[in-house]
């Protein structure tokens, strides 16, 4: 079974995005910059965070931190994401999410402009994404189809079937598959016997949100098997240790290939936020 590695595909991309960074500062005098907010203290969200501004610095470009008190209103949060929205050395702007109970998070993503949405999950970008116009895509289901382009997973006239339906991961993961001449199947949580719907994919992205969910039984011989999935359980036996949505030991021996949790889906996603940041900036009049 090919173990396809996110935190290699990662590795490779970086040092032609490096070299892309370092063309856009010698062209305009200024480096690409990114913009992260974090609202309160979840431990979670401020290992991303963390995470996000180490890269953005390894890379070359311009780190802005902003971290808030979670008692902070919702119209001013938004004056924030307005004010970066006005600022020529941001480029992206992301809200780490979730936002506090409370939120309207949508309000708040909808606040960004879709010209530095490098999570690319504006109304804005996801229309483009659909229209087959794409400014930039999701990072998630972007990451998903560099993977596969880098380990040379032919997707032309396959059958891929994406488990989930969020906008986050499974629509425009459906809609990257389209784009690369794939039959699509989306299953969600009210798809009848959803591992008979599974079992017929060449290609299978699951984005279930429910640890260790699927095992060998959902999958054909052969498969490939792409999970999105991301948790910590607090018992049983994954207790404290990171796991997917796929009991992945079980696709050694079944699976064509099958990224592992962790170091599959998760580098490629901040990965994939630093080159939709450098692609913002490359696109900006400024």
């Amino acid at each position: 079974m090919i173990r396809l590695s996110g935190t290699e595909v990662a590795k490779h991309r970086q040092e032609a995005l490096k070299a892309r960074i370092e063309s856009f500062a010698k062209k305009t005098g200024r480096k690409p910059g990114l913009a992260v907010v974090i609202v309160g203290e979840d431990p979670a969200s401020q290992v991303y965070v963390r995470n996000k501004v180490k890269t953005t610095v390894a890379l070359g470009m311009e780190s802005f931190h902003f971290e808030v008190p979670a008692s902070i209103s919702q119209a001013e949060l938004v004056r924030k994401v307005a004010e970066l929205n006005r600022d020529p050395r941001v480029d992206g702007i992301l809200v780490q999410l979730p936002l506090p109970k409370g939120m309207n998070a949508e309000e708040v993503v909808e606040s960004i402009s879709p010209n530095k949405d490098p999570d690319g999950l504006t109304s804005g970008n996801l229309g483009l994404l659909m229209a087959g116009r794409k400014r930039v895509a999701p990072c998630t289901p972007w990451g998903v189809m560099a993977i596969l382009e880098h380990y040379k997973i032919d997707i032309a006239g396959k059958h891929a079937v994406v488990v989930g339906r969020s906008n986050f991961v499974g629509k425009p993961m459906a809609q990257l598959l389209l784009e690369a001449n794939a039959t699509v199947t989306v299953c969600h949580s009210k798809t009848r016997d959803l591992k008979s719907v599974t079992r017929q994919g060449d290609i299978v992205v699951v984005a279930a949100g429910q640890a260790r969910f699927l095992g060998r039984d959902a999958f054909r011989e052969g498969a490939v098997v792409v999970d999105v999935g991301m948790h910590r359980p607090s018992s049983g036996d994954f207790a404290n240790k990171l796991c997917g949505d796929v009991r992945f030991e079980e696709m050694e021996g079944w699976a064509h290939a099958a990224t592992p949790v962790p170091g599959g889906v998760g580098p490629m996603t901040i990965q994939m936020l630093m080159e939709n940041t450098v692609r913002l900036a490359e696109l900006s009049p400024s």
